[in-house]
């Protein structure tokens, strides 16, 4: 029997603990790939499990809103893995709105879940997000800035998926006789 309250407590951990580490602030954006056929145990793709999605949103998204930081819900492949985000977010990075609203089998049980608990949802094809949490191998990587460091947290699994993340670092340039803030490592 799936527990749904043990998945909400562990994405909400795993969030508040990548907030943390990044040192993410209001107004930056957090991308969640996440394959609840995974958290169920299950191979990705093979079975889209709503109850998982809205026990995942009910962990991170109040989170993220009390922090002022955006949700980017990545899509599955069948939508080439575009991102649900709210329309201020996508006009405050200037991302390009494209015209398709995700379904569970057509986007995935989270960004159906995400398009739903959104005020005013839309959907990108790129974002270049500040961190990242990848939920059952949803490969986020394509949605990050350029230089992603990996950072580790105490939360190594939501309900049976492997969970990895990640934050952004400003790229280093100039070379060895270059010096670097080192706030910004």
């Amino acid at each position: 029997m799936t527990d749904y309250k043990l998945i909400e407590e562990q994405s909400r951990k795993a969030v508040a603990e990548l907030i943390e580490a990044a040192g993410l602030k209001a107004g930056q954006i957090m991308v969640v790939g996440c394959s609840t056929s995974e958290v169920a145990g299950q191979k990705i793709g093979s079975g889209g499990n709503q109850e998982i999605a809205a026990a995942i949103m009910a962990g991170i998204y109040p989170l993220l809103n009390k922090n002022g930081i955006f949700l980017a819900a990545q899509c599955c492949e069948h939508l080439n893995r575009a991102l649900i985000i709210e329309e201020k977010a996508a006009g405050s990075c200037r991302s390009e709105q494209v015209n398709v609203v995700p379904q569970p089998c057509a986007g995935g049980a989270f960004s159906t879940a995400a398009y739903k608990a959104f005020d005013n949802p839309v959907a990108v094809e790129y974002i270049k997000a500040d961190a990242g949490i990848d939920i059952g191998g949803t490969l986020i990587g394509m949605h990050l800035k350029a230089v992603a460091v990996p950072v580790r947290i105490s939360v190594d699994k939501i309900g049976q998926a492997a969970v990895i993340c990640a934050r952004t670092r400003p790229k280093f340039i100039g070379g060895s006789r270059a010096a670097y803030d080192q706030h910004m490592v």
